[in-house]
Parts: C-alpha cells; structure tokens; sequence
C-alpha cells in the first residue's frame, strides 16, 4: 500500500498517454493505466495493437495495467448517438459523446470504486483552481488543443481530473517520450473516428443499423426541384463534392430536412449565418443571466473561436456573432470561451442570417 495519490491513467497506447504515465510518475503519483476496449477483439487488429502498445509501454514504466471491456457502453452511446443524429439530418461529434460517457463517465466510476483519488488522460487541455472554482483552459499547444471536445466537465469532475500534458507541445511530449526510451514516442495518431477509420460514415450506419434511408429531392433554397439525393446520412452542411449532380457554378449542401426528406442546394453566400441557436448547454459553473461577450468554436478544426454575444435561456443560447460565420452545422457542438478559459457550450440547433445583419463578400 503506498501514501501516494492514486491514479487512473486511460493508456491508447500512443505517446501521449504513454508520456502522460512518465510525467506523472515524475510528478510523484502511483499510477495505473487501463486501456479501454471499445470494440469487440472480432472488429480489426488495430484495436488488438493499440492494446498490446499501451501494455509495453506501462510494462517498461514499471506501472500496473490492464484491459477494460466498454464495447457494450461504446455501441450503446457513441455508436447509437452517432447512428441516430445522421438518420435526423443532424451531424455529431462522436468524440465529444465518447469523452462524456465513457473515458470520464464509465472509466471515472471505475476509478472511483476502486478508490482511486484521480482519473488522468493525454488530453491537450488545462485546469486551474482560481479561488475554489476549477477552469477548463485550452492548451498550449494550440494545434492540438482538445478544450473543445471536453467542454462539458462539471466543477465535481474537474477537481478529479489531471491532463499532464496541457502544457507542453506535442513536439514536447515526443521529445519527453523519445529521452525516455518509449518505443511509441514517433508512433502516428490517427485523424478518423475510431469505429469508422475508411471515412464512410453512410456504410457504417447501413452496415450497424440496417438503416437504409430513402432517397429523395435536392431543393433550390426557393423549394425548385432541381434532382434526387441517394439519402440523407450521404451528405453535410457545406459539402460541395459527391453531390452526383452537377451545375454551370458550385453549390453546395445548406441545410437538411429529415421531415421532408430533402436536401438544400446553393452557392456559397447562402452557407453563411450569424445567429445560432444552441440546445442542451453545459456551462462551467453558473448560466450567465446576462448576455456577455465571448468566443466561440463551431466545430473542432476551427483553430481561432469567432467573437459572438451569448444570451443564455436555462439550457438553450442564442450566439450572435459579429461577423457571419461559414457551414453552422446542426449537431455540431459550439463552445464558447473567454481568453483561454471554457466557459461551456451546447449542440447547434441552427444558423440564422439576422434582419441587417452584416453582409459577407463571396
């Protein structure tokens, strides 16, 4: 038995949580690692690799590890939620339901009956406490900063949280992993969604669901018929590509309708919208009861958050931004900062061009 503070390192298996471990045995915690199984051993080698890397890695560090089997809680939120926000003409963020439900839902309860006083990630993300309330903050290293897809951890969860890694470069973390002699400080991550690494998000969810959406009409922004779409899960607001129809200028997905089945087609100019609509917020430690000026992420790549007002109304928001913002996207998550500081964020209901608003040059 040991007087150090206990911790439960999620290990992928990359170098991230790989140096995650290093760091925090440095830092003076008695660590365990436990790599999280999403997929049944049937589903692909990567998953296997993946697990046997993490093993290696916690074997050469000299820490506890073992294998965790959440397929069942993966189908059953992840996948589901993924599943049913594109039969509804919606877009989702898996990572975002992944993060929540699993790595600091299913694997926190975990940690927290075996007695473990932390849960730890690689995330590229920071905490702070300022005077008994705990922040959220981007990370250093800007290109990697993850703030975005755990914008929803509330004061309780925040408290029992380390991210190792929230100040340095992930040039730092291989460097780190690298003089330590981990074999996976070069190892490449992945840029898909795990349980759709060819991208075809439409094979996935017929293969799962058996779901076979009909097809139905593309639609001017007037209502004009101008051909048929393969289905809704094909397409996604500001898709261009793949549209299987063509024209004497580009057009592009502005909007789905699931109701009616279509599919809204129009230049450029028409994907540009300045209010937005936002539902089931989660806010860092209080709802704003005035409106207050901020910034705000639309989607993950989105490097730099946009300046916007957000009026708050119980768990729903209305942002306005100061200029209009390209592709809003339902389903979609916004998350809205000041400075570096998470103050929340909610799933995008919609985009708006307001009455005078400003205009946007195509």
């Amino acid at each position: 038995m040991t007087d150090r503070p206990r911790v439960l390192l999620g290990m992928s298996g990359g170098v991230d949580s790989t140096a995650s471990a290093l760091l925090l045995l440095e830092q003076g915690y008695d660590v365990t690692g436990v790599t999280l199984q999403l997929f049944s051993r049937t589903e692909g080698c990567a998953a296997q690799k993946d697990c046997d890397d993490a093993a290696a890695a916690a074997k050469k560090l000299g820490i506890p590890h073992r294998v965790v089997d959440f397929s069942a809680q993966f189908r059953d939120t992840v996948q589901q939620n993924f599943i049913s926000e594109y039969l509804c003409a919606r877009t989702p963020n898996p990572c975002i339901i992944c993060n929540r439900e699993i790595k600091f839902g299913a694997m926190a309860q975990l940690a927290a009956a075996e007695g473990f006083d932390f849960v730890a990630t690689g995330h590229y993300a920071q905490i702070t406490c300022d005077d008994g309330v705990y922040h959220l903050r981007r990370g250093k290293d800007l290109n990697k900063d993850q703030s975005y897809v755990l914008y929803f951890l509330s004061q309780d969860q925040l408290r029992q949280i380390h991210f190792p890694l929230g100040g340095l470069t992930k040039a730092e973390v291989r460097e780190i992993a690298a003089a330590a002699g981990l074999a996976n400080a070069e190892k490449q991550e992945s840029q898909d969604i795990c349980f759709v690494p060819d991208g075809d998000y439409a094979g996935f969810i017929q293969r799962t669901a058996g779901a076979v959406p009909p097809p139905g009409n593309f639609i001017s922004p007037d209502g004009e018929i101008l051909g048929e779409h393969r289905g809704l899960i094909h397409y996604t607001v500001g898709q261009r590509r793949g549209l299987g129809i063509s024209f004497g200028s580009p057009r592009y997905v502005t909007a789905k309708n699931a109701a009616e089945n279509t599919v809204t087609l129009a230049p450029n100019e028409h994907l540009f919208a300045d209010v937005v609509s936002v539902t089931d917020c989660r806010w860092d430690s209080r709802i704003p009861d005035v409106p207050i000026n901020a910034e705000v992420k639309l989607r993950y790549t989105q490097r730099d958050p946009q300046p916007a007002q957000i009026t708050a109304d119980g768990n729903c928001a209305v942002l306005q931004f100061d200029a209009p913002q390209r592709a809003v996207t339902p389903g979609q998550t916004a998350v809205f900062y000041q400075k570096d500081i998470v103050l929340g964020g909610g799933l995008i209901e919609k985009g708006e061009r307001s009455v005078g608003g400003a205009e946007h040059k195509a």
